[in-house]
Formats: C-alpha cells, sequence, structure tokens
C-alpha cells in the first residue's frame, strides 16, 4: 500500500474527528445557553472526545 494513501486517510480521519468535535461543542453550547437545557450526554461525549485526543497525543509523543 502506498504510503501516501495511508497520510491522507489518516489526515481526513483527523479533519472529520476535528469538525465533528467542534460541532458537537458548538451544539452543546447552543443547548445549553439559548434553551437553558444541561445536556450532559454531550459533554460527556465531548469530554471523552478531548480525553482520548490528549491521551493518545501522549501516547505517540512518548513512544516516538
Amino acid at each position: 500500500m502506498d504510503e501516501r494513501y495511508i497520510m491522507h486517510r489518516l489526515y481526513s480521519t483527523r479533519l472529520a474527528a476535528l469538525v465533528g468535535a467542534v460541532s458537537l461543542g458548538v451544539w452543546f453550547n447552543v443547548e445549553m445557553f439559548r434553551k437553558d437545557i444541561y445536556r450532559w450526554d454531550l459533554f460527556i461525549i465531548l469530554s471523552m472526545m478531548a480525553v482520548v485526543k490528549v491521551v493518545a497525543l501522549l501516547y505517540y509523543k512518548r513512544t516516538n
């Protein structure tokens, strides 16, 4: 398999995760500030995404 294909797949997956996290954060804030509804399920998912991102960053930094 070509290395460029793997890197493009990695970049597209990273971009999709970033867009998903930002969209989820915006949705959580809209629900909280405009509708005065605290959606803790959205907050938990957003927190899990952030924790996984930081743990993966630290793991890859340590192993390389």
